[in-house]
């Protein structure tokens, strides 16, 4: 059984299936083969890119880590039950004849030679500790949107709490209420007058609108409150307890909690791309301070699906060397302009930035609680002393939280940038 293998362009990817029961030889292993470009991500923005590559005549090859394309957002429903757009997006992808490999997860870019690659690798929930944030019950809203797609959850009948920042915290309080969860309460930490600022510049993208009003349809005999955030949780006898900023307590038996997405960019900075504020830096074609790598979607700044498919066609029609359309250019640009007014109406408020206490986890693989970090620690000799960010996550939930808290800066990502079996390279 092969669980490792060289993807044919040298030494630039280490491919690891996630799959132990992968039982065929991908016919991509081997130095032979004649890809064209290859894309690191089978979500929208890869999609776009392996699409518009593979029609201008260009062989391609697409790696993702799941068994069926269309990322987070699209690969776990029927697609009888997707937006017609993202319909039509899979079976295009399906007939331009890239070929996809799935279950491989790419865990090392040591060099890259010669041919294109489109990183197209998503983005990650960030969490914020608070008292009681890793008892049993409280899960990622971005998680329970995972379980709920994949049916790995019945929330029928459940009382649910959601209480974060973001835009995905209607999208997934609309789900949960299609499917008999109770929804007893929506904590957003932005104000209200940041809303009602961003909800006002919604009329140059009447879509986006449209889909907020159906989605607080969804749940609407539940109340919404801005400016409020969850400080602490507690189990009690009717489920758990959570008090809230403005003094209230609601009982529920589940918490989904989140603040944002961060940009999945290790595998980028392993390459050697430049970053800025969290984000991949490109140019107008989506090319990154590497010659011949190219990057699209979240990694380059979190903007949503609309933005991902843009920016995917923009590097795919790049890698492949057609030239760049202005419509495309156009459109990039005006999901770029709705992405800073999204970062600037949901920015995390330092209230909630200050709800970590002494006894708080906030290292969950090695039980780190915040009050073992020295201030005058740097991030290295936090690590040396008390493992932060060594456990199986390699620091993707407790990087973005020391962020957050301390303003440390990312570490630096080393290979394999995902937990691997040692047989995987030998």
């Amino acid at each position: 059984m092969i669980e490792s293998a060289l993807c044919g362009m040298g030494t630039c990817f280490q491919c690891v299936p996630r799959r132990a029961c992968m039982e065929r030889i991908p016919s991509w292993v081997g130095a032979g083969h004649p890809a064209d470009v290859m894309i690191v991500g089978a979500g929208p923005a890869g999609i776009a890119a392996a699409v518009h590559a593979a029609e201008a005549g260009r062989r391609v090859v697409v790696l993702d880590s799941a068994q069926r394309p269309g990322g987070q957002i699209w690969r776990h429903r029927d697609r009888r039950a997707l937006p017609r757009a993202a319909v039509r997006w899979l079976e295009r992808f399906d007939r331009c004849g890239a070929e996809l490999v799935p279950g491989a997860e790419v865990v090392d870019a040591s060099a890259f030679g010669g041919r294109a690659v489109v990183l197209a690798t998503g983005a990650r929930e960030r969490y914020l500790p608070f008292p009681g944030w890793t008892l049993p019950g409280v899960i990622g809203i971005g998680g329970a949107q995972a379980l709920l797609k994949n049916g790995a959850a019945d929330f029928a009948g459940q009382r649910v709490v959601l209480g974060g920042s973001g835009p995905l915290m209607l999208t997934v309080a609309a789900a949960l209420a299609r499917v008999g969860a109770r929804i007893v309460l929506v904590a957003e930490q932005a104000s209200a007058g940041c809303m009602a600022r961003f909800a006002a510049g919604l009329w140059r993208t009447p879509g986006r609108m449209l889909d907020a009003i159906a989605y607080r349809s969804a749940f609407v005999g539940a109340p919404f409150r801005p400016g409020t955030w969850v400080t602490r949780v507690s189990v009690s006898r009717s489920g758990l307890e959570v008090a809230l900023s403005d003094g209230q307590r609601v009982s529920c038996d589940v918490l989904c909690t989140g603040y944002g997405l961060v940009p999945s960019t290790e595998l980028a900075r392993l390459a050697g791309c430049a970053t800025r504020d969290g984000a991949v830096v490109v140019d107008e074609r989506q090319v990154t301070s590497v010659p011949g790598i190219f990057c699209a979607g979240e990694p380059t700044g979190i903007g949503g699906v609309d933005a991902a498919l843009v920016e995917g066609a923009i590097a795919g029609r790049a890698a492949a060397g057609v030239a760049l359309s202005r419509d495309l250019s156009a459109a990039r640009a005006r999901h770029r302009e709705f992405a800073q007014r999204l970062d600037t109406a949901f920015a995390i408020r330092p209230e909630v930035r200050a709800l970590a206490e002494a006894e708080t986890i906030v290292c969950r693989c090695e039980g780190v609680p915040y009050g073992a970090l020295d201030p005058a620690w740097t991030p290295r000799q936090a690590k040396l002393y008390t493992r932060i960010g060594m456990g199986p996550c390699q620091g993707r939930v407790c990087g973005p939280i020391m962020e957050c808290l301390r303003g440390w800066p990312p570490d630096t990502p080393r290979p394999p940038i995902f937990p691997t079996p040692v047989r995987a390279f030998l």
